[in-house]
């Protein structure tokens, strides 16, 4: 068996913290799934025997010793306006991957994105701007150039264009993916490229540190079969935030396979140097967990129920009632901010205990409890336009 689809790893969880620390916008929905649930709601093998155990192939063994097939490998990388971050990321693909086609989707960047990737002499897509953009529309324009331009192609990385391939990982992706035919999307860890610059860069170093096995879902930057992609329709371009998610879960209503590998993937710039740009982006997760949610909540993974009762509960029932009883009855107003206190000092606490720095356990906690307030306005905004039939406007943090 290939050794990144060894391990799994169980995330501790009670049912409030657990309810409150539900602040990973949908990039990495299992790390969502706790170790006291049941993973067969989910349709998952239990977490103590995650190790995969359908029938392996005779000469897997082979080929975990040998280089898999990467020249059936393409990428499609998206950006706007990334300007070294793109550079050092398609850097990063042409060092690792010569051989692997690249196409670059740009949508509506103003600096030198396009004219740069043009001199390297890899393909280019701009898209139309008329159109409202979201990554889902760029990777599904990068794929359909792809595919034209390279059909015998079996595999496409996407990539997001602050992102830098790490040594190794295609080589891991590609040869899970040839591990079973079932095995569909697989993506590996994703690391901070200066997770020091920022503590908001910190937590998402945190966040994109998800449980390793058969998971729901997986990051954007994932390896998936064409054939696959192709069989579900690619990505749903309505959807602004968690079309990764939305992939994924059709792929598993089709009978695949997804897979968190143990594996590092890339290096991600996330340069959130500001709170309201992690606010930001928090309100982009709660427009995601809605969307989401409308459109496979009532499946049987429940898909983001358990995101939404904490956004509710944290995001807006807690903070009304304080105002209410500040005005009417301040002593149970203080009651209750003491208790929206404890719940950060317990998480301050959990992570203390996995070993974070004081600062670092202390912004975790603030920054997940106070960021329910703007994901519930991502929640209001999705239902806003649904309602109102106006088409969904792209949520920028950067």
């Amino acid at each position: 068996m290939a050794p990144a689809l060894r391990r799994a790893v169980e995330i501790d969880s009670d049912i409030f913290t657990g309810l409150a620390e539900h602040n990973v916008p949908p990039y990495a929905a299992f790390s969502r799934i706790g170790k006291n649930q049941n993973r067969h709601e989910f349709g998952l093998k239990p977490a103590s025997a995650l190790a995969i155990k359908q029938p392996i192939s005779d000469n897997l063994a082979v080929m975990e010793n040998q280089d898999s097939d990467t020249r059936a490998l393409g990428f499609v990388v998206i950006g706007r306006n990334e300007g070294e971050r793109l550079k050092a990321g398609l850097h990063a693909i042409a060092k690792l991957c010569p051989d692997s086609p690249v196409v670059y989707v740009d949508s509506g960047s103003t600096d030198d994105s396009v004219a740069f990737v043009t001199s390297i002499g890899m393909r280019v897509v701009e898209l139309d701007l008329s159109i409202p953009f979201t990554a889902a529309r760029a990777r599904n324009a990068g794929f359909d150039t792809l595919i034209k331009l390279h059909p015998g192609l079996r595999y496409v990385q996407f990539m997001d264009g602050d992102c830098e391939l790490l040594p190794g990982w295609v080589e891991t992706a590609v040869a899970a993916l040839e591990d079973h035919k079932k095995n569909a999307v697989v993506s590996g860890r994703r690391l901070e490229k200066f997770p020091r610059a920022s503590i908001y860069n910190t937590l998402m170093d945190i966040e994109w540190n998800t449980p390793v096995g058969e998971t729901l879902a997986v990051l954007g930057d994932m390896c998936v079969k064409v054939a696959v992609f192709k069989e579900i329709n690619g990505f749903n371009e309505r959807i602004i935030a968690a079309e990764d998610d939305d992939l994924c879960l059709r792929a598993r209503r089709a009978g695949y396979r997804i897979y968190r590998l143990d594996a590092e993937m890339s290096r991600h710039d996330a340069n959130i140097m500001h709170l309201s740009q992690w606010y930001r982006r928090s309100r982009r997760g709660g427009h995601g967990y809605a969307n989401i949610n409308h459109l496979h909540g009532a499946g049987p993974d429940k898909y983001f129920r358990r995101e939404l009762v904490s956004v509710a509960v944290w995001g807006g029932c807690v903070p009304l009632a304080f105002s209410f009883f500040l005005l009417v009855n301040p002593p149970v107003a203080v009651l209750i901010f003491l208790l929206y206190a404890l719940f950060i000092a317990k998480t301050v606490g959990r992570r203390l205990k996995m070993g974070d720095s004081l600062n670092v356990a202390l912004a975790y906690g603030v920054l997940i409890f106070t960021g329910k307030v703007p994901e519930l306005m991502g929640v209001f905004q999705y239902w806003k336009n649904r309602l109102l039939a106006r088409k969904h406007q792209l949520i920028e943090y950067k």
